[in-house]
């Protein structure tokens, strides 16, 4: 079967305001696994949409086997045999496996019913399209009925249903067993050897050393390489991520007490993690690191009450707590800024001041009753205390920057008078200036005593504003370490090993 390419000629993408690509020529070849990996950010998504025609390049030039090619809308790069599997499930839930599989393309009866589905091609179209990728699946179900393992090969199976000379992957392990994901990797092995292309986007490095054959980084919107497997190195692949990243120093401040204020005790939640023990003293801002899948958000929702631990418990302040609910925790001031923020820490089409409000309205109404005018005088100092600055605190909370959502989410907790914090990727899709400002609301909460549980994946923010990081694989706690005794190669050479 003859071999794919796939390449780009100086590829740029604008937005107002920011270009999330710069410059990118880079080439994949069919017969080969290529990883496509970088930062959050860093314009993966931006370059694989660009692939399946969903939106397009300000500049550069696409072409597919050596010529140029150029798609309006996704239907363009379906005809030229591109396909993307998206880490978001995209099945019509009351539709069986075989209209999934075929959505759009059902084929008809012949004759004076053309009109009518022909049932019978449609069962044994998708029966073959599963059994050349070894999935034994009844095409008869339901998509709602399928565990979502086996909702993503039906989704993999309709990418395969259009025999694609490009195939991309986004992420298509997320929701995989270990057993699963080795079944997957037989079918993307097999699909190489046919000389398909193979594009695999993935946070999961330790995936790359079982799967791919080249791997190419992006960083701020530019490729800043392409090495293969043998050789990426953490070592490597930290520098072309990360770049030479300058460790700043700290806000002035008092260090964290080390009086233990919160003690997670054996806590489990499987299959996300398990048997998990640490303490967090008061004042301190300890990071949690690993990789994408290690459990580290599950923890931070069981520990706030969201999906409660199945064994195990807390202690805060020397009491022994089991989790049960976030007003439970809410209640003993431990609060959570959720990786979410826009659906799980916002309503959107609340003002900045409802949205400060809502947590703490039995503070802020008198009785049971509350008015415009109260909630105002309550939202201004915590605005303050957080740096938020806004022309119209009445608008909706949609109206305003990533970082001033925010920041937002985290003056709504400070009117709660917390005494932990529990922040999921609070740096997310900010600026640089706002990431800064977000780092020192954490310091300064850190001064008042409240201390901070955070995990990000950009490993050196963790470096820079913790006291300690513990690292997180596989459910569990691996090891701690120093961020002034750690590097970021080191730190990302341990959240892979």
């Amino acid at each position: 079967m003859p071999r794919s390419s796939l390449e780009t000629v100086s590829l740029c993408k604008d937005y107002p305001g920011t270009r999330a690509l710069d410059n990118v020529s880079i080439r994949f070849d069919g017969g080969q696994v290529h990883a496509l990996v970088g930062k959050n950010g860093a314009g993966k998504s931006t370059l694989v949409k660009i692939f399946a025609g969903a939106i397009s390049p300000t500049s550069g030039s696409i072409l597919i086997n050596g010529a140029s090619a150029t798609f309006s809308s996704p239907r363009d790069a379906l005809r030229q045999g591109i396909v993307a599997v998206y880490q978001e499930l995209s099945l019509v839930p009351e539709l069986t496996v075989a209209e999934n599989i075929l959505l759009g393309r059902m084929p008809h009866r012949s004759g004076p019913w053309t009109f009518a589905i022909d049932w019978d091609q449609a069962y044994a179209t998708a029966e073959a399209v599963l059994s050349r990728l070894g999935v034994d699946l009844e095409v008869r179900k339901k998509a709602c009925t399928l565990g979502v393992a086996q909702q993503q090969f039906v989704e993999i199976a309709r990418a395969m249903s259009y025999d694609p000379a490009v195939l991309m992957l986004d992420e298509p392990t997320s929701a995989l067993s270990y057993r699963e994901t080795e079944h997957l990797f037989e079918i993307i092995r097999t699909l190489a050897s046919r000389g398909v292309v193979l594009l695999y986007i993935t946070h999961r490095l330790q995936e790359i050393y079982k799967i791919a054959d080249t791997v190419s980084v992006l960083r701020d919107g530019t490729l800043a390489g392409s090495v293969t497997k043998e050789d990426a190195s953490p070592e490597n692949l930290a520098e072309m991520m990360f770049g030479e990243a300058v460790k700043r120093t700290r806000s002035a401040g008092a260090p964290p007490a080390r009086e233990p204020l919160l003690t997670i005790e054996h806590l489990s939640r499987e299959p996300a993690f398990r048997d998990v023990t640490f303490t967090l003293h008061r004042g301190e801002v300890l990071g949690i690191a690993g990789l994408l899948g290690s459990g580290r958000t599950e923890l931070l929702r069981s520990i706030f009450g969201a999906d409660p631990p199945q064994e195990g418990y807390l202690t805060l302040g020397g009491r022994r707590i089991y989790p049960e609910s976030p007003a439970m925790m809410k209640s003993l001031g431990v609060v959570l800024t959720p990786e979410k923020r826009k659906e799980e820490g916002l309503v959107q089409i609340l003002s900045t001041r409802e949205n400060i409000c809502l947590a703490s309205l039995r503070r802020v109404a008198r009785g049971r009753f509350t008015t415009r005018a109260r909630e105002r005088v309550w939202a201004g100092p915590l605005m303050r205390t957080v740096g938020l600055v806004t022309p119209e605190i009445e608008a909706p909370v949609s109206s305003l920057s990533g970082g001033n959502q925010q920041k937002v989410v985290v003056s709504k907790w400070v009117g709660t008078e917390p005494r932990v914090i529990l922040m999921d990727e609070p740096t997310r899709g900010i600026d640089v200036q706002a990431k800064r400002q977000m780092f020192e609301i954490i310091w300064a909460l850190s001064n008042r005593g409240i201390s901070s549980l955070v995990v990000s994946s950009e490993l050196e923010e963790l470096l820079e504003v913790c006291h300690r990081i513990l690292i997180m694989k596989k459910g569990r706690i691996a090891l701690e370490v120093l961020p002034s005794e750690t590097s970021l190669e080191r730190l990302f050479g341990l959240c892979l090993q």
